[in-house]
């Protein structure tokens, strides 16, 4: 039955390197979720792909010695091969340096400047370079990017902006009227109270300060602003046409279905996004769903943390299938989920060797064991049998039910409460010693029978979630993948099949410890001292050395060394130089303890006149070095010269 169209897109991934566990999990999501709309009977359009512009792509690109297309070629490749390892059936991987992409691109830009949205100005701002964001001082938090935390920038330049609060109103009352737009709940109360009830500001949508994007035809000087490049992709994917030569593919399929993004992205998704659609004259997407993030430990995964897992890797140690349960049972439908190889493990062994993989060898062997293979329903039935049957029959509806609202860990588990129910039941019907009795051989049929018929449905129902699983389970059984109006009956598999004479072991159970030493033996391998990336220089006008000759260096022996209480920043050492002691006040309690730096040698800058930092007296300078990633280190001695000793 054709329930009609259905389009779902995920975030297209940002092509800046090898996206770790946490950012495929989006692409699983979005598979389970199309694979059960197809099931269910809707005409399914699966889009996802690449977003490869951008100042991070172009600098990345760079320091790798490489053109940013050669540079966003190879992790085009990369994300693919890895959305391909996991078993996704996206119907098309867009790129968003696609020819047919970047002409709609620029075709749209001139329509929205044609008619008054967008216009020219100068920005000046705070920019996040890996967000490719601005940001005004009040949104920062701590002083950075609000949205992954780095250091901002201070940036101006020309740019066109767009008139976002011309449209703030409408998409107020848009929101306000469809509540479903926005999911969960907490994603909609958090764009309107922090962006959109305060008032937009004007939107930024083209840069000059770099060149990789895609140029502004009638002002080549400019890029276009990458969020209006990707976020666009979600239409031209599918064919749309600013001219009103769209074709019959975005007419089927306009508006989507569902956008399923990151919660991180969901201001992008939520507010800029709906105004680019309506200043086109375009419908809004039905849905859009922000997924919570997959956290490794107690930290969102960052390659800066080392605290990355990739999903090639699990797959070496876990098999496809048993990652993708992992990341879809795993993650709560609002709040972050945690992944580790331990509980990986632990899940592996509990959830898919003990309930799934025993039960479906169980069944197997006792059909083997006591019938030869055939499975027949003899119609001996008890009222335990009553209980199965209600449970499978509950457990398609409970499926439904979860899926309808995305909540797809729920869903899981409902499939797994009935692999529970199926075990519960072998204990209850004790095959083992039916199997005893030629007089009993009849029930015990049954009871097989009800097992076979029971694990069909429920690998028919994992099958949108663990599709090779279920799979190996119905060839195993002899059994068929069944619709889920078929689901809905209880009896179908055909009495008198055959199931296979040796069953194949699904998941295997693993020793934690043998999986960390391997894992232990993989990192070592991995690691390798990073090449060091080395600072441009910039040139200061030359001195003589009459100009050094100015400045005493000297040595001196930190004394003691205490915090100044009005000012986080700063110690207070009192710092031996020759015969004198003198007081230095240093902005480095970020960096040392005051226990470390007492009896440190350092290098006085000792003839630099003496001032006041927050009220307390400074006699000189200590040197020190600093680099672009916030390190800093004291510049001290590498023997034990004397206090007072002159450097030069």
């Amino acid at each position: 039955m054709n329930k009609g169209p259905y389009y779902i897109t995920t975030a297209i991934a940002y092509t800046s390197g090898k996206p770790h566990i946490g950012n495929t999990y989006e692409i699983v999501l979005a598979d389970a979720i199309a694979r059960y709309k197809r099931a269910q009977g809707y005409d399914v359009f699966f889009q996802t792909g690449t977003d490869e512009h951008g100042q991070k792509i172009e600098e990345k690109a760079e320091a790798a010695g490489l053109t940013p297309k050669e540079f966003v070629d190879g992790v085009a490749a990369q994300i693919k091969d890895i959305w391909d390892l996991m078993d996704t059936s996206y119907d098309k991987f867009i790129r968003t340096t696609d020819t047919d992409h970047e002409k709609q691109v620029q075709k749209i830009f001139k329509k929205l400047y044609d008619q008054g949205d967008i216009y020219k100005g100068y920005y000046e701002g705070l920019y996040c370079t890996p967000c490719e964001s601005f940001f005004t001082e009040s949104q920062l938090v701590d002083g950075k990017c609000p949205d992954c935390g780095r250091e901002v920038k201070v940036a101006k330049e020309e740019a066109y902006f767009f008139k976002m609060s011309k449209y703030a109103p409408r998409l107020i009352e848009y929101i306000n009227e469809h509540p479903e737009f926005i999911q969960p709940v907490s994603r909609k109360n958090e764009m309107m109270n922090n962006f959109l009830l305060p008032g937009l500001q004007d939107l930024c949508v083209s840069r000059t300060s770099f060149k990789w994007g895609i140029p502004v035809d009638f002002d080549p000087n400019h890029v276009v602003y990458v969020w209006l490049d990707a976020l666009t992709n979600y239409i031209t994917g599918i064919g749309y046409d600013c001219d009103g030569q769209s074709t019959e593919q975005f007419r089927k399929y306009w508006p989507a279905d569902l956008h399923l993004i990151g919660k991180d992205i969901i201001r992008f998704h939520t507010i800029y996004w709906p105004i680019f659609l309506m200043a086109l004259g375009l419908p809004l997407p039905k849905q859009v769903f922000g997924h919570p993030w997959l956290l490794q430990g107690d930290g969102k995964m960052s390659k800066s943390k080392g605290n990355v897992l990739y999903a090639d890797q699990l797959v070496d140690f876990f098999g496809v299938d048993a990652v993708r349960y992992f990341v879809l049972h795993e993650m709560p439908f609002e709040n972050d989920g945690v992944i580790s190889w331990e509980l990986m493990v632990e899940r592996m062994n509990s959830d898919l060797a003990n309930t799934l993989g025993n039960l479906v060898n169980r069944t197997i062997s006792m059909s083997n064991k006591y019938f030869g293979g055939v499975v027949s329903n003899t119609g001996v039935s008890e009222a335990v049998d009553e209980e199965l049957k209600a449970c499978a029959l509950e457990t398609v509806k409970a499926v439904d039910a979860k899926m309808e609202k995305l909540r797809v860990a729920d869903a899981i588990t409902e499939i797994f409460t009935l692999f529970k129910r199926c075990n519960k039941y072998i204990d209850e019907t004790t095959p083992w010693v039916l199997g005893k009795s030629e007089e009993m051989k009849p029930r015990l049929a049954t009871v097989l029978y009800n097992l076979v018929e029971s694990i069909c449905i429920g690998a028919s129902l994992l099958d949108s979630f663990m599709h090779q699983t279920s799979q190996k389970i119905l060839g195993q059984l002899n059994g068929k993948l069944r619709s889920l109006e078929e689901m809905e009956q209880f009896g179908l598999y055909e009495s008198g099949s055959k199931v296979t004479e040796k069953p194949e072991i699904l998941f295997a159970r693993m020793d934690i410890n043998e999986v960390m030493e391997k894992v232990e033996a993989m990192h070592a391998a991995q690691a390798q001292p990073e090449e060091t990336a080395y600072p441009e220089v910039e040139a200061k006008p030359e001195i003589t050395i009459e100009d050094v000759d100015k400045l005493q260096l000297l040595v001196g022996e930190v004394l003691t060394c205490e915090p100044v209480k009005k000012a986080k920043k700063l110690l207070v050492m009192q710092v031996r130089v020759g015969s004198q002691t003198r007081q230095i006040v240093s902005g480095i309690a970020k960096y040392y303890k005051p226990e470390e730096m007492v009896g440190k040698k350092v290098i006085v800058v000792a003839n630099l006149k003496p001032a006041k930092l927050c009220g307390i007296l400074s006699e000189g300078m200590l040197l020190a070095a600093g680099d672009d990633a916030d390190h800093l280190a004291m510049v001290t001695v590498d023997r034990d010269m004397i206090s007072g000793s002159t450097v030069s």
